[in-house]
């Protein structure tokens, strides 16, 4: 009898584990919500699983360690934050972890934004570290690069899309857009035509935010750009809209008034003759290379068309402007 019983334990007892260490790996656990869980460097499924069994989100922390441990994934991990629903089993977290793709996000920086624009969206982006919310614009850019060509941050950032690990660093973003500009603006220095009166890069930078400001049309850009060349080569003023809206900052409203465009203030390119002291915005690739490399127009003026094609309407002679300006903004 008991030679009976022994062999019926025998067979019982590893179904009986083989079944209750299945159910622990197999069956999705409730955790009402969403989960995260982010692997440091150098981490392994020890430390990995120990966070997640703190975190109360599996059944068993023994067998999803033994489980990866027997697949040969337990030190194979990638840095990064790891999302899972707010059901999911031992079994998923360890197929999610063999994969070594952890969640990324990607930000948008749109042209001609302003650097403060930027950063509000920088900031209001979810699943990243906030380092920087609380640093000044100045102190942001000096730990980027305590030698920054200058030490205002507006145009030094490119804009593009940028994607970085969840639960990383924001800084990580500033880094990538300052180093993509750098690299943009070079490019564009070194291929420029080299009779622009610019002195340095940074002027160009700070010609190609004008440039982005004024049109976005691509068959305008080269023409927006030789007006501003000409200008400067005859000494008249810039007289560009979007300086006097940038140098206005939070007093802009949606409309520039005859006092706005009188009152003088650094970026007033209707008072002051130049160049503004910054870039007004972050200028794209295409602004650049146009800021870089100008038609051979002589033009002197320019203005929008008005027909929702975004495309400009240029001139060489005031006489010229003033009937463009009756014929498609006034309308007579």
């Amino acid at each position: 009898m008991m030679s009976k019983l022994l062999k019926v334990l025998l067979i019982a007892v590893p179904v009986v584990v083989i079944t209750v260490f299945s159910a622990l790996l197999f069956i999705p656990k409730n955790n009402g919500l969403p989960y995260r869980v982010t692997v440091e460097k150098g981490q392994g499924i020890s430390a990995v699983s120990r966070k997640m069994a703190q975190d109360g989100k599996i059944f068993n922390r023994t067998v999803l360690v033994a489980t990866a441990y027997a697949m040969g994934v337990h030190n194979q991990l990638s840095m990064g934050s790891y999302r899972f629903p707010a059901q999911f089993s031992a079994w998923e977290v360890i197929k999610r972890l063999r994969q070594n793709s952890p969640d990324t996000v990607r930000v948008q920086i749109i042209e001609g934004m302003k650097f403060s624009q930027m950063r509000h969206v920088i900031n209001q982006t979810a699943n990243i570290k906030h380092d920087t919310r609380h640093m000044s614009h100045a102190e942001l850019l000096r730990k980027i690069d305590p030698n920054a060509i200058s030490d205002n941050p507006e145009g030094l950032f490119f804009p593009e899309s940028y994607e970085i690990a969840a639960e990383s660093s924001d800084l990580q973003i500033f880094q990538a857009a300052y180093k993509a500009m750098q690299k943009e603006l070079d490019k564009a220095w070194a291929e420029r035509d080299t009779s622009l009166p610019y002195k340095n890069p940074y002027e160009l930078l700070i010609m190609a935010s004008l440039v982005e400001k004024e049109t976005a049309h691509a068959d305008d850009r080269g023409d927006v750009a030789a007006v501003f060349r000409n200008r400067l080569a005859i000494n008249m003023r810039l007289q560009t809209d979007p300086t006097v809206i940038y140098g206005m900052g939070d007093a802009y409203k949606g409309r520039i008034r005859k006092a706005d465009l009188q009152r003088d203030t650094p970026y007033n390119t209707y008072t002051r003759h130049g160049l503004p002291p910054t870039p007004i915005a972050l200028p794209s690739r295409a602004a650049l290379q146009a800021a870089a490399n100008p038609s051979s127009s002589k033009y002197l003026y320019f203005v929008s068309r008005m027909d929702n094609t975004g495309k400009s309407q240029f001139s060489h002679t005031l006489e010229e402007h003033n009937a463009a300006v009756r014929k498609y903004i006034l309308k007579k």
